[in-house]
């Protein structure tokens, strides 16, 4: 992850996955994608900087295109209605969106 930007409402950073990062051999064979389960990792390390609070409950979360290992990434937290919103983008697209609880 790259230098984070960050105020009450908001937390932003980049970050992008290793192709030798040791979840892609089985994540697939030949044509590898960031698991989800290694994106919501990430969201978890956010809130833990952001907040300083781990993921109590995770209460949506849409994987809607897929992350590529060396590919750069963005990954936004934001808050609303008590919630923690996330997104995260490539360019402008969106990967992956949902809502966490955060607990201290």
């Amino acid at each position: 992850m790259d230098q984070p930007s960050s105020s009450d409402q908001r937390y932003r950073t980049v970050f992008c996955v290793d192709p030798d990062h040791p979840c892609l051999p089985g994540h697939f064979p030949g044509q590898p994608l960031v698991p989800g389960v290694l994106l919501l990792e990430l969201v978890a390390k956010a809130l833990r900087a952001w907040r300083n609070q781990r993921i109590a409950r995770v209460l949506e979360a849409k994987f809607v295109a897929p992350l590529y290992p060396g590919e750069q990434a963005e990954l936004q937290l934001g808050e609303k209605a008590g919630r923690v919103r996330f997104e995260i983008l490539r360019d402008s697209q969106v990967l992956a969106r949902g809502v966490i609880e955060g607990a201290t």
